[in-house]
């Protein structure tokens, strides 16, 4: 039996669902400003994908620099949120 499939879909999971509390926090604490973060992170997991030889980590890593770079754009939504009133404002930051 080959599991890798079952073990990818896991991962996936799991990385896609670290991401919305991550994106929530960097934006109470230091607002939109860290996105320059989310692209290196992104775009070097992506790289490394294409460098890694096993299929499974290369998925993951994969999968995990999609997920960096779509909370790009999530974390200016959750801006929008915050500006709506469906999450708090962090009063300490301006």
């Amino acid at each position: 039996m080959y599991f890798t499939g079952i073990i990818i879909a896991i991962c996936t999971f799991l990385t896609i669902g670290i991401w919305p509390p991550i994106v929530i926090k960097t934006e109470y604490y230091w607002g939109t400003r860290p996105w320059i973060v989310y692209l290196v992170i992104g775009l070097a997991a992506m790289m490394a994908a294409l460098f890694i030889e096993d299929t499974l980590i290369s998925a993951v890593v994969g999968v995990f620099g999609a997920s960096a770079l779509w909370g790009i754009g999530e974390l200016f939504e959750q801006k929008k949120r915050v500006e709506r009133g469906w999450f708090p404002k962090n009063p300490k930051r301006k």
